[in-house]
């Protein structure tokens, strides 16, 4: 139980005292059933999308992740990383697994970082199913073409802002 949980059950805890508080029992219990049926409706698909980042492991050597995409990888290793995340359909319950998994296998702060980057701005399905139809060609193409530098710029600095972190911060 790292960090992570940690803060999310102080987080729960804390919401739930002032729910119970300022709105009553019955509105706290609303509140998690809520939760409930939301976890009843995302649980399948994280069950799903950490198989395929287990998986990834597999089918992916960490020499080649980290050939490719790890630290030493340079400015390959952001476009490859802004290239897979423009291509990558889905929301964040595949995405983060899957990140999760190349970390674990080698791949770069920068990398990453270039593909979240690139994923939650560029997002080629985005721009099919979304954009274009309801914006129109010009102004998807101005704002594509605008975004293209700005994943491998973010994966860069913020491949030199982790490590400056990484570098302060004492380990586990």
């Amino acid at each position: 139980m790292d960090g992570g949980f940690w803060f999310m059950f102080v987080a729960s805890i804390v919401v739930g005292v002032y729910v119970v508080h300022s709105y009553g029992v019955p509105r706290a219990v609303a509140g998690l059933s809520s939760g409930g049926q939301l976890l009843m409706n995302t649980l399948p698909k994280m069950i799903f999308a950490f198989a395929v980042a287990g998986l990834i492991q597999v089918i992916l050597p960490t020499d080649l992740i980290s050939q490719w995409i790890g630290e030493g990888s340079g400015v390959r290793g952001l476009i490859i990383g802004t290239a897979a995340g423009a291509f990558t359909p889905g929301g964040p319950m595949m995405h983060f697994p899957i990140v999760a998994s190349l970390m674990a296998s080698g791949a770069g702060a920068g990398p990453i970082i270039a593909y979240l980057t690139s994923w939650s701005l560029i997002g080629f399905h985005r721009v099919i199913i979304w954009e274009i139809p309801i914006l129109g060609l010009e102004i998807t193409v101005a704002r594509f073409l605008a975004s293209l530098v700005l994943p491998p710029f973010v994966g860069f600095v913020g491949g030199l802002l982790f490590h400056g972190i990484a570098a302060r911060v004492p380990g586990p």
